[in-house]
């Protein structure tokens, strides 16, 4: 990444919120006083419910990625698909990295597969367009469905305790509908724009990622004398937390209330709790128990936090936005201005937090302030279904994900593209997925709700 790149990226990173809830309050006329004391108040209260819980999600990414737990469930896959099969396969490859991990980590951490797929197709004759397109999109469309739909990413945990609402219910709900939007955005959009596309990231940049990367990590491991993972185990280490949160959900269904059973669900199945278990499991089977050193397993964990400063000021920022407009009363505003026009309270939510999002430049900004203006609304009407509510909010944040994101200047400089390149790429399939999921939200609000 270039100088420029890396200016712009680190520009586009800084958390625009806290300014904009001062600002919003003292012109909405509140006294200095009751904006600092919103302000802070909002900022704690959402660091509270999903901070602790953020952190913990970048230390078992962190873990899966150094122990080659991610490359080995990849090569798994990619050795039994063929070339026609690649998107598909690799929309399952980051579905599963996407579980545990943010966007931008996520895609970090499946680059040098990305690269080193596409740079073979590339050196086939007869391939047309931009492999690395054709490899890359569904990549892009599979960590950015899961990342806003599915707990226990920031955003949808930030919904769900901002409208009092179920862990297990919305991670269902996002699931069902995270398979038709990435299906859409990413192998069937893949298949479309690669051709058109002649996208190839940097020379130095792919032969770091492709072949330097991989000898790095062989070299690493003899070195240590780490034995190499068990792809069972990494499966099980990825899978653990939202296993543990499937289970409670389960439990609340299957079970009476205050079965010894349900409470023992209950408890594993916390968001915070079920988290650091994946975190401590994962430490134990997949370094410890592989001759890992503790001191590297340390600084490892010290070291994950450190991308995700920035995410949890964003966070502090849009809880502070978030608390600034329910005491200015614009959630009664929103209320009222819903009733007038019969907006569906589904579709209000999306466009809410796509309106917020788009013009913050934070898919999470766009969460916790669309999550706090409906939070009224969906305390008032028992007949609304809050685990769809908070996956309409969570699907209206990942639309059109253009250069006020930082996620859209990560695509666009590792992947070498032009303005219009990363447009065409993760601004599209991010609008995508925003679309199918509002789809997906409406046609689930058909049925019976779960739980």
């Amino acid at each position: 990444m270039n100088g420029e790149g890396r200016r712009q990226d680190e520009t586009e990173r800084r958390p625009p919120a806290k300014p904009a809830a001062v600002t919003v309050g003292l012109f909405a006329g509140m006294d200095v006083e009751t904006v600092a004391k919103a302000t802070i108040n909002g900022a704690g209260k959402t660091l509270g419910a999903v901070g602790i819980i953020i952190a913990l999600g970048a230390m078992l990414g962190k873990i899966l990625a150094d122990s080659g737990v991610t490359e080995a469930i990849a090569n798994a896959i990619l050795s039994r698909a063929p070339d026609r099969a690649l998107p598909w396969a690799m929309s399952l490859v980051a579905f599963v990295v996407g579980i545990p991990m943010f966007f931008e980590v996520g895609l970090v951490v499946v680059l040098p597969i990305i690269f080193s797929i596409a740079r073979k197709l590339e050196e086939r004759a007869g391939f047309a367009g931009s492999a690395y397109v054709y490899v890359g999109v569904p990549v892009i469309a599979a960590l950015a469905a899961m990342h806003g739909m599915v707990p226990p990413h920031p955003g949808p945990l930030t919904a769900i305790a901002t409208l009092k609402t179920s862990v297990g219910p919305t991670m269902v709900y996002g699931f069902i509908a995270a398979i038709p939007a990435i299906i859409l955005a990413g192998p069937v959009y893949a298949l479309f724009i690669a051709p058109r596309m002649t996208v190839r990231p940097d020379a130095a940049l792919l032969d770091q990622l492709t072949t330097a990367h991989g000898m790095d990590r062989k070299a690493d491991a003899e070195t240590h004398s780490v034995q190499p993972p068990s792809l069972t185990i990494g499966i099980f280490a990825v899978l653990l937390p939202a296993l543990l949160m499937l289970a409670h959900t389960l439990g609340e269904t299957l079970l009476p209330k205050g079965a010894p059973t349900l409470k023992l669900t209950a408890f594993l199945g916390h968001p915070l709790i079920a988290m650091l278990l994946g975190v401590l499991f994962a430490s134990v089977a997949l370094v410890y128990l592989r001759g890992g050193d503790s001191e590297r397993l340390r600084e490892s964990l010290g070291a994950s936090l450190k991308p995700i400063a920035g995410i949890l000021l964003i966070i502090a920022g849009g809880g502070a936005f978030q608390e600034v407009l329910t005491t200015a009363k614009v959630g009664d505003a929103i209320t009222h201005l819903a009733h007038h026009f019969s907006l569906p309270p589904l579709v209000l939510g999306w466009v809410i937090a796509m309106l917020l999002s788009v013009s913050t430049g934070s898919a999470t900004v766009g969460i916790v302030g669309a999550a706090g203006l409906l939070a009224p609304m969906a305390g008032a009407d028992a007949t609304l279904n809050l685990p769809l509510l908070a996956l309409a909010i969570g699907s209206g944040s990942l639309f059109f994900n253009y250069a006020n994101h930082a996620g859209f200047w990560l695509v666009k400089e590792a992947f070498g593209m032009t303005m219009g390149e990363a447009t065409k790429t993760i601004s599209v399939v991010q609008s995508l997925v925003a679309l199918v999921g509002l789809a997906m939200v409406l046609i689930m609000n058909l049925f019976p709700p779960l739980g």
